[in-house]
């Protein structure tokens, strides 16, 4: 019987094929995901792609002579000019030529492009992200549940049956009411056979010996080699299983000093935090929290594209959070994380407490506290540290548990986002 498959693959392409071709151009893939990354819209983060790869990066390896070493003494058919070690002058104008005017023949190729879906994007995307030091979990009513082996028992279905506990009690069975083995039933068959093959002159040895062979057939009957009572099914026990939870704050600065390039810059780095920690994980709670001179926690829409400015207090972001702990997320319980980004400047007088918040109060409830500083893309970092940067350093020194980072542009914020939470940093952590 010859089975034909006719399904046709999606647009015509194989699966199979298109996987294999990511897996081999893995690298240059990446380095285009995470190029197009830093040009795309944010409402276009996550969505598929066209991807652009140099030719050279699609050739596959393969054995060739080698145009160096070895002893290559050869005249081309036809020459009529040259002899075996002859030098030939160089041309004029270089070996290679190397003029600026356009060649009137010649192929080329452009560079490859193809499109990557938008599960595959953020496949690639996402790829080796991970959040530090995810340890406290908790046993909700909701929580799933799990087969855990809870011992053995004598009834079950035929798949859960335990081959090394039945024979062991099968073993045992026998040997304590001495089940004749087939070894010794073989013996005395085989001795039965040589006294008839001799013609033994002591019929009452091979009387006895019958009946002996008789008896422990009889006795091996009686006995099976594998009971009822000896068999035994591996058992299951739904146990709940525990869930990680984690909760991550985003704390956004949108006061009147942050500019429309600063805001993109920080709603990009949000945005990825956003999709990394929808996709890969399934109970994380995201709590995004807007702050002028006051704080409020917001809805998604709102964070990423509500309009209200004020002045700078960054002290009151912080205060939100604590807040928000406080009523909703136990630190025995929660994994906290919080992200917060801006462009350093905060009131002089509130340097001293949003330090003294950080430290005391919200690093000590956090397994993770990252603060990235956006600055403008066409001026130099200004002289100096920002007034926010050099407060929260002083911390970072002392916490161990807060990383820094700055950005100025579009091309800087995954390289940083990346090293934020690479899995190599949270292995580490």
């Amino acid at each position: 019987m010859n089975i034909i498959d006719r399904r046709l693959n999606p647009k015509g392409k194989s699966l199979a094929n298109r996987q294999r071709f990511l897996r081999r151009a893995k690298e240059q893939v990446i380095k285009a995901v995470r190029t197009a990354a830093g040009e795309r819209r944010i409402t276009d983060i996550e969505s598929g792609d066209a991807i652009v790869i140099p030719n050279d990066g699609l050739r596959e390896p393969g054995f060739h002579r080698s145009h160096e070493g070895g002893v290559r003494d050869h005249v081309l058919p036809g020459n009529k000019e040259y002899m075996p070690g002859d030098l030939i002058p160089r041309p004029e104008g270089g070996a290679g030529g190397g003029g600026s005017e356009g060649s009137p023949h010649g192929d080329g190729e452009d560079d490859f492009r193809f499109e990557l879906s938008k599960e595959e994007f953020l496949d690639i995307f996402l790829e080796d992200l991970e959040l530090p030091d995810l340890v406290k979990k908790k046993v909700k009513r909701s929580a799933s549940y799990s087969l855990t082996r809870a011992g053995y028992s004598v009834t079950g279905s035929p798949s859960n049956l335990n081959l090394v506990r039945t024979m062991r009690n099968s073993l045992g069975r026998r040997i304590a009411l001495r089940r004749p083995r087939a070894s010794e039933i073989a013996e005395i068959e085989a001795e039965i056979a040589r006294l008839e093959e001799e013609l033994s002159d002591d019929p009452g040895l091979l009387e006895m010996l019958h009946t002996e062979r008789e008896r422990m057939l009889a006795r091996a009957k009686l006995i099976p080699y594998i009971d009822p009572i000896d068999v035994r099914y591996n058992r299951f026990e739904s146990v709940p299983k525990p869930i990680t939870q984690a909760v991550m704050f985003c704390l956004m600065d949108v006061s009147g000093s942050m500019t429309e390039h600063m805001k993109d810059l920080a709603k990009r780095f949000f945005m990825l935090l956003y999709l990394f920690l929808t996709r890969r994980y399934e109970h994380v709670d995201i709590v995004f929290i807007r702050h002028t001179h006051e704080a409020k926690e917001v809805d998604e829409d709102t964070f990423f594209y509500s309009t209200d400015t004020g002045g700078t207090v960054v002290s009151t972001a912080l205060s939100e959070m604590k807040k928000v702990v406080s009523e909703r997320y136990t630190p025995a319980d929660w994994n906290i994380y919080a992200a917060q980004a801006s462009d350093g400047d905060n009131t002089s007088t509130d340097n001293a407490r949003s330090a003294a918040l950080l430290e005391h109060v919200i690093l000590p409830l956090c397994q993770y506290f990252a603060y990235i500083e956006v600055g403008s893309e066409h001026k130099e970092w200004r002289r100096g540290e920002s007034d926010l940067w050099r407060t929260y350093k002083t911390v970072e020194n002392r916490s161990g548990i807060l990383a820094m980072r700055r950005v100025r542009n579009r091309s800087e914020i995954f390289p940083v986002f990346h090293e934020l939470f690479s899995r190599d940093r949270a292995t580490t952590a």
